[in-house]
């Protein structure tokens, strides 16, 4: 495809390209690709269909000090556009409940996490429905960027966002009662409690 010949020939270094010892990385300010919000990649506006290929830009990527999202291979860096973030959660697997419940999410790019401690899942829980009109889906950090307070992140997919719920039960956040989900020991909310009984997580 037009689209994969142009990445696989153009600038960016992949495994097995043979590159001089004494080459330096070097900055290639900003990249043709974008990340559209529904996880499909572009490169020059063609989408990127080779899985492998995927795969290997994913690893690269990582975010600045200020939030923006960089390719890195090991002799080159470069900027990329990400309408919202670069990644997909595309299946759940639960094991256990209660406290003991484990939640282990899979990418579009085949990373697996399992939330907790180190892999939260976020959300804008505190909101009322109106202010959010798309609602306002959950996402789980993957990894660390360059800089702690940017993550690089996972917006969980529609079908995975409803089992997700499906398993939600009471609990409290800062002192609101609220819907949410265990996993690891931790309580993730995941929207207000407008009926039922309150119950402290």
């Amino acid at each position: 495809m037009k689209g994969e010949h142009a990445v696989s020939g153009d600038s960016l270094a992949c495994s097995g390209h043979q590159e001089s010892p004494e080459r330096k990385r070097h900055d290639l300010g900003y990249l043709p690709f974008l990340v559209r919000r529904d996880g499909v990649w572009l490169y020059r506006g063609t989408p990127i269909k080779r899985k492998a290929m995927l795969c290997m830009f994913g690893s690269m990527l990582t975010r600045d000090e200020k939030g923006a999202y960089l390719l890195r291979s090991p002799f080159e860096t470069g900027y990329i556009e990400v309408e919202d973030v670069p990644f997909l959660a595309v299946e759940l697997d639960w094991t256990g409940c209660g406290k003991m419940q484990r939640l282990c999410f899979r990418t579009n790019m085949d990373e697996v996490v399992v939330a907790g401690p180190e892999h939260p899942i976020r959300t804008d829980w505190n909101m009322p429905p109106e202010a959010c009109p798309e609602s306002c889906p959950p996402y789980i950090r993957l990894r660390e960027g360059d800089n702690r307070h940017f993550p690089l992140e996972a917006r969980l997919s529609r079908p995975v966002w409803y089992e997700l719920a499906a398993l939600a039960e009471p609990g409290m956040c800062q002192g609101i009662p609220c819907m949410g989900v265990w996993s690891c020991g931790c309580f993730f909310p995941l929207a207000k409690q407008t009926s039922g009984t309150d119950c402290d997580a």
